[in-house]
């Protein structure tokens, strides 16, 4: 029984609600503030060209996807992704998550460092968070093989690392993303504070997200980290 239940399942606990708590703050502040009109009337798209025209990225296209959810920034194709609604809506949200995604498009122009940094453990965070249970399970599975116990733990742990780097990453494209709505005026004073509301709420998400990853690793550390063994 001890094998289905130990008290290091707290730290799973800990993890899902911080990720629950953070999800459920994003969600009503990006619901609130999508129902809040700009003065302008811009939508999410014209937001997006106004800053990258501004910034000189004409090579950086804007698309809008048929779902609600997903906006990005992608670099390999230097195109700024919105959802639907955030692309044709004129809500203080949708500037906001515009601005941000042009944030990151600024940062990939700009060659800033996290961004590379990130972009370069992709590969490898994705190996880690596919292969790092199944091989602490198949060392497990195979009396206990520390070697392929330990290899699972530290791919596991360059998911988290991934983690860890896209914190920076996505608060400086906020940051950047709060500037340029200011400097060229895209929304008012009030609006901008709102804005800064939505764009902190999504930021928890990010750190919600990191900090169940270290409690999961901090776990997998404790059940099977060293030489121990289970005879049950």
């Amino acid at each position: 029984m001890y094998w289905y239940w130990d008290p290091t399942y707290i730290l799973v606990i800990i993890g899902m609600l911080l990720c629950m708590g953070a999800s459920a703050l994003v969600n009503s502040t990006m619901n609130r503030y999508s129902t809040v009109r700009n003065a302008g009337g811009m939508t999410g798209a014209e937001a997006a060209r106004r800053i990258l025209s501004n910034e000189g990225l004409y090579n950086v296209q804007i698309e809008c996807l048929k779902d609600t959810r997903g906006d990005h920034y992608d670099p390999r194709t230097n195109t700024v992704r919105l959802s639907y609604d955030n692309y044709n809506q004129a809500s203080v949200t949708a500037v906001g998550v515009a601005a941000h995604e042009c944030g990151h498009a600024i940062q990939h122009a700009k060659g800033y460092a996290p961004l590379n940094f990130r972009s370069a453990l992709v590969p490898v965070a994705n190996i880690g968070s596919r292969l790092g249970l199944p091989l602490i399970l198949l060392g497990v599975l195979l009396s206990w093989n520390q070697v392929l116990i330990e290899i699972g733990i530290w791919a596991f742990a360059l998911a988290v690392l991934f983690q860890l780097v896209t914190l920076p990453v996505e608060f400086n494209a906020s940051s950047r993303a709060v500037a340029k709505i200011e400097q060229y005026g895209l929304l008012g004073t009030e609006e901008t504070k709102g804005c800064k509301k939505v764009l902190t709420a999504a930021a928890m998400t990010y750190v919600a997200a990191a900090a169940s990853s270290i409690l999961q690793l901090l776990r997998l550390i404790l059940l099977f980290g060293g030489n121990r063994r289970r005879d049950d």
